[in-house]
């Protein structure tokens, strides 16, 4: 191919590609879903709800034959942070976890039982806490907190949970409290779980492709593969990478948690999803170097249509890892004015890294940061559905050809839609 040809094509294929997002708008303004709840699941469909509280990260997954997970639900004083904090939404009249677990039950094929469910890692913000709760009560001869993961449970129903150090609690070191009792907390709740309402507990599974499956009948093209775990990365060929070898032989007594974060890539047929909870660490090297660990993501994560966030935005996603993901569609969960900052927003946005449009999807984009980002280039890459605050949606069909993301009114529990985007998968090597 002489380089005139090289042009036409690749004229051609920008052209393609505007098309696609233009039609992508289009659809999203006059989809007849919209101002009309949201539709529910059908059979052969994968599913991820990104449920906003404006307190804390939660995704609800239902996977196409109705298998269902609750990965990560967090309760903490998120208004605490002031000036900092997000709209909490429908309101503050309840916590996160009763909000929650009433969203869940309404999208839920199974209604209150859930298969599965997922902590990422042990962080208030994703599984609750013993300094704030929506109520203590006497169980197992002690105090028990209603907090996240403990007070969804009030509501639902969980067969089994995966937690990536359970039962030792010592992986890679053995995992101590912070102020916020958050591995007491857990624990307390597993053992109850397990003694009074019979719900088994694993431990994640590094690199297996056969641990988070569906249960109820056979899904062809659909499969979860375990990328990251207690600092450890599983590469396509088997190897597994400790990011924090060297540092572990000098017998640190902590290692940041968010590092320590599960992850996963969803396929169904060619369509990827990626998530991985907070993970998010970096470090000097001995030459003066600063080593990040979501470089080493990069090399195990593959491309994705649709990604979520580590960290949520904060001071996250660096260059490479954005390049290795070239997703379509960029997700984040939000609970503070510091999530989704502006470095990251425009790496996220940088047609250098990778070419072709692509959207970004915050939870919520509040006014104080947009006056804040005013006349930024990476705005319009945020849909203006974000700005009060929204659940999102992510919708595969069967065959994993197409996608879709629905965004839903947060502020009651309508389950509005607001807008609908429509994509083609795209098909990479």
């Amino acid at each position: 191919m002489d380089r005139r040809d090289f042009l036409k094509t690749s004229s051609l294929a920008a052209a393609a590609a505007l098309l696609d997002w233009q039609d992508a708008l289009a659809a999203g303004r006059r989809s007849a879903a919209v101002g009309k709840p949201l539709k529910a699941w059908k059979p052969g469909e994968f599913q991820v709800h990104f449920i906003y509280t404006g307190v804390a990260e939660s995704m609800f997954l239902i996977f196409p034959d109705g298998t269902s997970m609750l990965l990560d639900c967090g309760d903490h004083d998120a208004l605490s942070r002031g000036e900092k904090a997000v709209p909490v939404l429908p309101h503050a009249g309840k916590h996160a976890g009763e909000w929650i677990a009433r969203y869940v039950e309404r999208v839920n094929p199974a209604g209150k039982h859930v298969d599965y469910m997922m902590l990422s890692h042990y962080h208030s913000d994703h599984g609750g806490s013993e300094k704030f709760y929506a109520g203590k009560v006497q169980r197992g001869g002690g105090d028990y907190f209603l907090s996240g993961f403990s007070q969804v449970a009030e509501f639902l129903d969980f067969d089994k949970a995966i937690d990536r150090c359970w039962p030792t609690y010592d992986d890679p070191i053995p995992l101590l409290d912070d102020g916020a009792m958050q591995l007491t907390h857990m624990r307390k709740f597993y053992d109850y779980m397990s003694r009074e309402r019979g719900m088994k507990l694993e431990k994640f599974r590094l690199g297996a492709t056969d641990q988070i499956i569906p249960l109820k009948a056979a899904c062809p093209g659909f499969s979860v593969r375990n990328i990251s775990a207690n600092g450890r990365l599983a590469y396509p060929d088997g190897a597994i990478r400790d990011l924090y070898a060297e540092r572990k032989k000098n017998a640190p007594t902590r290692l940041n948690e968010n590092g320590m974060s599960l992850g996963m890539v969803f396929s169904y047929g060619p369509f990827r999803f990626y998530t991985a909870g907070d993970f998010s660490d970096k470090w000097k090297l001995a030459d003066g170097s600063t080593f990040q660990i979501e470089d080493a993501m990069a090399e195990v994560c593959g491309h994705a249509d649709v990604a979520k966030l580590n960290h949520h935005g904060h001071y996250s996603m660096p260059e490479k890892l954005v390049s290795a993901l070239q997703a379509r569609v960029w997700v984040s969960c939000v609970w503070d004015q510091l999530h989704n900052v502006a470095p990251v927003l425009e790496r996220l946005s940088d047609r250098n890294l990778y070419p072709g449009d692509r959207i970004v999807c915050p939870g919520i984009y509040p006014a104080r940061r947009r006056a804040e980002d005013a006349g930024q280039a990476f705005v319009s890459d945020i849909r203006r559905e974000s700005y009060e605050g929204s659940h999102l949606v992510l919708t595969v069909p069967k065959g994993g050809k197409r996608y879709s993301i629905t965004y839903l009114s947060a502020a009651d529990e309508s389950m509005e839609v607001k807008s609908v985007l429509d994509f083609k998968t795209a098909v990479k090597a």
